[in-house]
């Protein structure tokens, strides 16, 4: 349902809100989410232009987040990259559902609006402190901190 531009995205967001405080270099993040560090760097550029994340360049430079993990939300995240779009009106074109959408997009526009708000109530500070018993991006993490 989300793109692999999102994945990325949020797996990003997420390795920055952990480091909240300490620049990371591109390369530290590709290599501890496992994003290519090419189109890492364009997603870098969208969360910034979206006032997302900060670059600063040289000694003790790298990204970090522009405001703290729990003013960003993951759809802060999501929309910076590819926005979630709703059905506003049919996809068919069919003139008898101009004023009102069919039960199929009906449906679907709600499900969308669900995930929205969700993602809309949900910070990167919560998915850091989600109490899951395991931490995101773990698996990541242990890989990275081994080398």
């Amino acid at each position: 349902m989300f793109s692999q531009t999102v994945e990325y995205a949020l797996r990003a967001a997420v390795w920055l809100a952990e480091n909240e405080g300490s620049p990371q270099t591109n390369h530290k993040i590709a290599e501890a989410t496992q994003v290519p560090a090419a189109y890492l760097s364009k997603l870098l550029q969208s969360l910034a232009r979206a006032g997302l994340v900060r670059g600063a360049r040289g000694v003790g430079g790298g990204f970090e987040l522009a405001r703290p993990a729990a003013a960003v939300s993951v759809l802060d995240v999501v929309n910076a990259v590819d926005p979630v779009c709703r059905i506003k009106t049919c996809p068919l074109n069919l003139s008898s559902h101009r004023t009102r959408l069919c039960p199929l997009h009906k449906k679907l526009d709600d499900a969308i609006a669900t995930i929205e708000t969700s993602f809309r109530s949900t910070s990167l500070a919560d998915v850091l402190g989600t109490h899951s018993g395991h931490r995101p991006l773990c698996g990541y993490v242990e890989v990275a901190a081994a080398r």
